[in-house]
C-alpha cells in the first residue's frame, strides 16, 4: 500500500516508464525533483504535465510521504514552467485528478498546466435550491 492506504504504485504506468526513459516525451523542464513535458493529447493551446520523480500514486500520497524538499521542488517546477510558457499575464489553470471518481487516468501523481486561451468554468454551478 501507498502511504495513504491507496493501491500500491504500479511501476508499469506510463509516467514511471517516461521517468525511466523507456518512453520518449517532449520535455519542457527537468530537475532533481520533477519532469515537465507536453501532453500528447492537449486540451488547450498550452497543456503541460508536471510529474514528481518518485513512486507517488496521488497528491495525498505525495504530500504524506515525500520530503519537504521534494514537495517544494515539485511546486517550484509547476510555477517556473507556467512562467516560462508566458502564462502568468493571461492566467492559467493547474489541475490534479485523484482517484477514479476524480478522473485520474494514470496512477502517478501529476499536475496539468492549461493555458493559452480563456478556459471557462471547470465545474458548472450547482443548481439553486
Amino acid at each position: 500500500m501507498s502511504v495513504t492506504g491507496l493501491p500500491p504504485y504500479d511501476e508499469a504506468n506510463i509516467f514511471a516508464r517516461i521517468l525511466r526513459g523507456e518512453i520518449p516525451c517532449k520535455r519542457v523542464a527537468e530537475d532533481d525533483h520533477a519532469l515537465a513535458f507536453h501532453d500528447i493529447h492537449p486540451q488547450a493551446p498550452t497543456h503541460i504535465l508536471v510529474i514528481p520523480k518518485g513512486s507517488w500514486v496521488s497528491a495525498a500520497d505525495f504530500h504524506a510521504g515525500a520530503s519537504a524538499e521534494a514537495i517544494a521542488g515539485f511546486w517550484r517546477m509547476v510555477a517556473a514552467v507556467a512562467k516560462a510558457q508566458g502564462l502568468e499575464a493571461g492566467g492559467y489553470r493547474i489541475l490534479s485528478n485523484m482517484g477514479a471518481d476524480g478522473g485520474q487516468e494514470v496512477p502517478h501523481f501529476h499536475v496539468h498546466i492549461f493555458g493559452g486561451r480563456r478556459l471557462g468554468r471547470m465545474v458548472p454551478p450547482a443548481p439553486a435550491g
